[in-house]
């Protein structure tokens, strides 16, 4: 065990300092730090520490406990704090100009060629254009994050034209059959559809010991289908279905499924859907006999989204559910693979209840989205 070659000796007023440092435990972590060495190598204190186990039981190393102890025999209790610097810091070279020329540049669109900006090269495109000599990207990165600027993000939106009578009234339609309560003679059923491509290996993967899955980056097309999908959000049911088309006939027969097996003591089954041309009671008939397809008729009552509105649909949060948790990034080669797996997704969700707790209402959309509503003064339409 080695021993302190350097003995201090605490003073009654440094010790007071240093004990109220240790007890406020707000200050900087290295200024605790130095006190707690000083103060457990006291000549006078309840325990003198050697030089090794004092580093271990702080956490550091011997020469750190050396070295604040040989600072405090020249300056004293002062070496526990930061030095202030002597001479002022160098001037960055970003200045409130530079800062602006890039902040536009930034906001503007990147030049032709490139998809995107990078960090590389908007410091590239600083200097080339005379607004500094040069700047790093790692600074580039520093000031666009101080001014909340990310533009390698490409959002996507969905809105429709400012003051749409039409988007108001679909989309209160469907925000009422939202606030209706649950009645299991007239279950509320959203629907939607979405393509997939079938994608088969070229050669079997195999998964790492840390668990990633290796993969060839060579495959094969298996041509697309189509899933349809069903939830009714107050039951907390949902099922997904492949199929090859999409076709009107397609819908008409997933729709037939959905009266007569799934829902088939219902008075009236309330479906909400987008416009699509295949979404219409039309696809009825060009399916089935004029009696079968009035009959499937009388058994719907429909409620679309407005164009642009597709969001309001329930169904394309089950199906984002459906893309993360069951189809991700895999490939599935067959309908038949693809609809097993579905199965065992909407199956285990079933079972386990899984609900979509719909928050926005009517009164939310009128103060939300005020702006899309016609605008009258009294009384009279502007």
């Amino acid at each position: 065990m080695a021993r302190r070659k350097i003995i201090i000796t605490l003073s009654a007023e440094d010790k007071e300092i240093l004990n109220s440092v240790i007890s406020k435990g707000t200050g900087p972590a290295r200024t605790i730090r130095r006190a707690h060495i000083l103060l457990n190598s006291d000549t006078k204190g309840e325990k003198q520490y050697p030089t090794d186990e004092l580093a271990d039981l702080l956490n550091t190393s011997k020469q750190t406990v050396c070295r604040v102890l040989k600072e405090y025999k020249v300056s004293g209790i002062e070496c526990i704090y930061r030095k202030k610097r002597s001479t002022p810091p160098v001037e960055s070279k970003v200045t409130g100009e530079v800062e602006a020329h890039l902040i536009a540049l930034a906001c503007h669109n990147p030049p032709e060629g490139y998809c995107r900006w990078t960090l590389r090269l908007l410091s590239e495109r600083m200097a080339e254009m005379n607004y500094i000599d040069s700047i790093s990207h790692t600074t580039v990165g520093k000031v666009l994050k101080e001014n909340s600027l990310k533009p390698h993000l490409v959002g996507e939106w969905c809105i429709p034209k400012e003051q749409s009578a039409d988007f108001a009234a679909c989309m209160e339609d469907v925000l009422e059959v939202y606030s209706r309560p649950y009645d299991e003679r007239y279950p509320v059923v959203c629907m939607d559809e979405k393509p997939l491509q079938l994608l088969a290996h070229a050669r079997k993967g195999y998964r790492k010991k840390n668990g990633a899955m290796i993969q060839d980056s060579e495959y094969i097309r298996n041509g697309t289908c189509s899933i349809f999908l069903f939830t009714e959000p107050l039951a907390g049911f949902r099922h997904a279905k492949a199929l090859e088309h999409r076709t009107k006939t397609d819908w008409a027969k997933r729709m037939k499924w959905l009266a007569d097996e799934i829902y088939p003591d219902a008075d009236k089954i309330i479906m909400v859907c987008d416009n699509l041309n295949t979404h219409d009671k039309s696809s009825f008939y060009e399916a089935f006999p004029p009696a079968e397809a009035l009959r499937l008729a009388r058994r719907y009552e429909f409620h679309y989204t407005p164009k642009h509105g597709s969001w309001l649909d329930i169904a394309e949060i089950e199906l984002a559910a459906l893309t993360k948790q069951c189809l991700g990034k895999r490939r599935i080669g067959s309908l038949e693979d693809l609809n097993d797996e579905q199965k065992r997704w909407h199956t285990d969700r079933n079972a386990k209840q899984k609900a979509v707790n719909w928050q926005f209402t009517t009164e939310d959309a009128r103060i939300k989205l005020k702006h899309l509503y016609p605008i009258f003064e009294f009384g009279i339409r502007k």
